[in-house]
């Protein structure tokens, strides 16, 4: 060897040092640590016994999910070491569709949807990470994370081989799996599996599906150990051949745990989503698992030498018109707040099940220490915002794109809007004109809200269950408007083809349908938002008029800290800070305060808009509290 040819003895003493530390690192990086230069290894999770081996050595995933586009990026890191110092070895993600690709031909995988940057954050901190790429990944979002241009093809088949959506996965999966494949484990990263699509024998519409999607993750370069995921019923129909079926529940029941080993025999058993609580929909209750509840499951759960992913570790926030909704047995649209219950906070605040968690999966740490818990960041609650600033709505229209012209009512995705993708979330206003009162009928065409206006006055409201509406008499030709909102798609369930927003179909004045509509899109995506500041605003009138734009300032000094923006007084409707839409507001709850993370502010003045429907307050509040309703347990 070479150092036996150096005759200095203070050199060979040297460089032997020098070789036994990088055998000792060699020695490490071979074992189970994320942050292995980047170098091949020959063998990657494997599920071929009853335990799981990484590297050839025992392993076992004791997951947490956290989602990278629900946590502002500035945050991202202070989530993931909080996650490290609980004793979780593994990130699971979603990868959402919708958001990387909000147009056909345009993607986004830059600033808050930089997924490399997250994945290599997660190495760097010593984490292991299993990706769910999807296409289709519910998650809580708008169409289950699939882009709303897809519904433009009036004979498309969501989530099956339909050719006009596998053609449209073959490009998103051209754009996302090369920035992913160089991240997986035999080359260097932290990828240790890959799943394939997300509860499919809920769905299960099409036999070939499954198997175009895992062929459609190998041939790109997934090359490591491939699982599926589906609810303790859905077991046998959701799993394809050559990949690891894993299964999601609440309480652990024997005869779900013996259908899946019965399923798969001499395999680890995972449960790849233990839900640590419920998402919340607005009109309802906030829901809470009781933390000694997730505790008792998931230590019954290491008890029997099974692997878990906790979904979700941190919520997070659904910014904007993220949401999904429900549509069984009733529609219902998720609130903004994703926090989940879960163990870390919407905010990032260690709660009573992160402490009790935390305490259990030292025992399960092989003596192995945590890091220490990171400092909570400090809360302020500012000022209020006074609102000095009135636009009206229709003042605003023109800043629209559009509007556009059509006989008949136009559904929100085929608007010609977007560069021809349609209008994904928000509002849209239809306008015509009327030469008679009369009864309106919706014939349950809205989707999902709407406000109904007569020369605009407001007259009443159409929602999924109130079809009639009464239209004062009136001489001459009136512009009867409505304004359809977008409450959210559903994010699961068999009717995903059924999800186009705004007037699906004809509304009826004494049994006539209307014609000759004038329509605008009001997305209010940020470009939008911008452009309001030429808007003609007029100073704040003792009965400001509705639905209109308010304007207000926050002013934050020093370095701006996380608060939580109430409303009391307001009615129904969507808060802008600096441009950016923290999401909807309403008073009928649970959620009554919306999280302002301090990265999104600046040091100095910030700039309120809120969008309210009916009634105001003109002033905005911020607290250093969240507010997320009353809580019910989860039964």
């Amino acid at each position: 060897m070479t150092f036996l040819r150096i005759r200095n003895t203070h050199k060979r003493k040297y460089v032997l040092i020098c070789l036994c530390i990088v055998g000792f690192l060699s020695y490490r990086y071979l074992g189970l640590s994320p942050m292995r230069p980047r170098m091949s290894r020959t063998v990657g999770l494997s599920a071929n016994s009853s335990q799981f081996t990484l590297e050839r050595l025992p392993f076992r995933i004791l997951g947490g999910s956290i989602h990278y586009f629900r946590v502002p990026r500035a945050y991202w890191r202070d989530r993931l070491m909080k996650m490290k110092s609980c004793g979780i070895n593994t990130l699971t993600t979603y990868v959402p569709w919708s958001l990387h690709q909000p147009e056909r031909g345009v993607f986004n995988f830059h600033t808050q949807l930089d997924l490399e940057a997250y994945l290599n954050l997660a190495a760097e901190l010593g984490l292991w990470v299993i990706l769910r790429p999807g296409p289709y990944i519910s998650a809580e979002l708008d169409l289950g994370g699939l882009p709303s241009w897809l519904l433009r093809d009036r004979s498309m088949k969501l989530r099956t081989t339909h050719r006009g959506f596998t053609e449209a996965v073959n490009i998103f999966f051209d754009k996302l799996i090369p920035k992913v494949v160089p991240l997986q484990f035999k080359k260097g990263g932290p990828i240790i599996a890959v799943q394939v699509e997300n509860e499919y024998g809920s769905f299960a519409k099409d036999q070939s599906y499954m198997i175009f999607i895992k062929e459609a993750l190998q041939s790109r370069g997934i090359s490591e150990l491939l699982l599926t995921s589906d609810n303790h019923n859905t077991l046998k129909s959701g799993g394809v051949d050559g990949a690891m079926r894993t299964v999601k529940l609440q309480k652990l029941n024997q005869k779900d745990l013996q259908e899946l080993m019965a399923i798969q025999p001499n395999s680890p058993t995972m449960v790849m989503d233990y839900w640590t609580s419920l998402y919340d929909v607005w009109g309802d209750l906030h829901h809470v698992l009781p933390p000694e509840d997730m505790i008792s499951t998931v230590r019954e759960i290491l008890r029997r030498g099974m692997s878990v992913n906790l979904y979700m570790f941190h919520g997070g926030t659904s910014f904007g018109f993220m949401s999904g909704a429900l549509s069984n047995p009733t529609y219902m649209a998720l609130v903004p707040s994703h926090d989940f219950d879960a163990p870390l906070s919407e905010a990032g605040d260690y709660t009573p099940k992160y402490h009790l968690l935390r305490d259990l999966l030292s025992r399960y740490s092989g003596g192995e220490t945590f890091p220490d818990m990171p400092a909570l960041r400090y809360r302020e609650a500012y000022e209020p915002a006074i609102m000095y600033h009135h636009l009206s709505l229709w003042d605003a229209l023109s800043f629209t794109e559009g509007p556009f012209k059509s006989v008949k009512p136009v559904t929100m995705e085929h608007l010609p809007v977007n560069n021809k993708n349609g209008q994904s979330y928000g509002y849209t206003m239809y306008e015509t004109s009327i030469s008679s009162g009369g009864l309106l009928k919706s014939g349950d065409n809205v989707r999902d809200r709407a406000l109904v206006f007569l020369d605009k006055a407001f007259i009443g409201l159409f929602k999924r269950n109130s079809l009639e509406l009464a239209v004062p008499d009136g001489q001459g030709r009136r512009t009867l408007s409505l304004l359809v909102e977008n409450c959210g798609r559903v994010h699961q369930g068999r009717d995903l083809n059924k999800q186009h927003k705004g007037l699906i179909g004809d509304i009826l004045l004494n049994n006539a349908p209307l014609r000759d509509f004038t329509i605008y899109s009001l997305d209010m995506k940020p470009s939008f938002i911008d452009s309001l500041y030429q808007a003609p605003w007029k100073t704040l009138p003792e009965n400001p008029g509705f639905p209109a734009f308010f304007m207000g300032r926050l002013f934050a000094y020093g370095y701006p800290s996380d608060t939580f923006v109430r409303l009391p007084g307001w009615e129904k409707g969507v808060v802008f800070i600096n441009g950016l839409n923290l999401g909807r507001y309403w008073s009928i709850g649970p959620q009554q305060a919306l999280y302002l993370p301090g990265p999104f502010l600046n040091s100095g003045i910030n700039q309120v808009i809120v969008f309210e429907e009916q009634e105001g307050d003109y002033k905005v509040h911020f607290e250093d509290m969240p507010d997320l309703g009353m809580a019910a347990d989860i039964q």
